[in-house]
């Protein structure tokens, strides 16, 4: 990976390889919150943490004495799971919750169940919600680090930071590729974090779904959308494809699920308008036969388990720098 452009400076210490710097929000609320320079710091940091993963022993103290609260609202099994991971390989005491067996299956509110873990001194809260914003609320009340791991239809930047990671490991830049972004754009907010991030970073973005599922303000960030995509794909450098997310519709949105995929599928035939060289990602989970053929997740242009993989290493540099930004936590 080729992090020539980038002016951060590596120390050895005992453990790897750890920068220098931090970053200076106190939360990870949105991919908007990082400058270009700390999204690259980021990604050097990821780049060290990777090694750890690779040790017999995969454990630093990094973290040792602080306790994260990992408070999901919603499903989950690669967020959830690589958070934790992540934690424990830090040496971060962990604590999980979910909204069955906890307090809100009795009524208690966001705000009253945060305030209730705050009584108790977390160091952060990895906060995963149905509602759009729900971060930035808590972030308001919560003298504890706050990360998005996913909120409603808004954000998901650590989502973002690992796309970003693994497209730098096959490519060596960002800057200047074609990404092609294609499926459910209206509810995703996988594509909202990761259209901020790489506009930031300056690839070119082409959205493609059907037109009741491109946002209708889309010309807003400055990108090309369209509903053909066999144009989207063409000559693309990476294809990311998104999920058709039935639970968050309210109405009518596609025919079928069926049609949707004649029409929107990725298959064998429209990898092939791509480069030679495109690599084909997705968030997870992935529905075989509705948004990508199974050949094609499976195929060799696929980076869908190395973006599992990198998302431990990208969530330990952001848990990392967190704890090292602003005040000591």
């Amino acid at each position: 990976m080729d992090y020539s452009t980038s002016s951060h400076q590596v120390v050895e210490s005992n453990d790897s390889a750890m920068p220098v710097k931090t970053i200076q929000a106190r939360h990870l609320l949105s991919i908007n919150d990082l400058s270009v320079d700390e999204i690259m710091l980021i990604l050097e940091t990821a780049e060290a943490m990777k090694e750890i993963g690779s040790r017999a022993i995969k454990k630093v103290p990094t973290l040792r004495g602080k306790t994260i609260v990992n408070l999901f609202y919603e499903p989950s099994t690669r967020t959830r799971t690589s958070f934790e991971i992540a934690e424990k390989r830090l040496s971060a005491d962990t604590l999980n919750i979910s909204t069955v067996g906890s307090s809100v299956t009795k009524g208690e509110t966001l705000i009253d169940t945060a305030r209730n873990l705050e009584a108790m001194a977390p160091d952060m809260i990895i906060l995963r919600h149905p509602s759009s914003g729900a971060c930035h609320q808590l972030a308001r009340v919560c003298r504890a680090r706050i990360v998005n791991a996913g909120d409603g239809m808004h954000e998901h930047p650590t989502q973002a930071l690992l796309d970003a990671f693994t497209i730098l490991a096959h490519h060596g830049r960002i800057k200047g590729l074609k990404v092609a972004i294609i499926g459910d754009l209206l509810h995703s907010r996988v594509a909202r974090s990761n259209l901020l991030l790489l506009k930031l970073l300056g690839a070119e973005v082409c959205l493609c779904g059907p037109p009741t599922l491109i946002p209708p303000s889309v010309s807003d960030f400055g990108v090309r959308s369209t509903t053909s995509i066999e144009d989207a794909v063409t000559d693309a450098d990476v294809i990311m494809m998104l999920r058709i997310q039935k639970e968050r519709m309210r109405g009518h949105f596609v025919s079928s699920l069926r049609e949707y995929f004649n029409v929107f599928g990725l298959t064998s035939a429209r990898v092939e308008r791509a480069k030679s060289n495109v690599i084909i990602m997705h968030p997870g989970p992935i529905n075989r036969g509705v948004e990508i053929a199974s050949e094609v997740a499976d195929g060799t242009r696929s980076v869908m388990l190395e973006q599992v993989s990198n998302g431990v290493a990208v969530r330990m540099a952001v848990l990392y720098l967190l704890a090292g930004s602003g005040e000591t936590i």
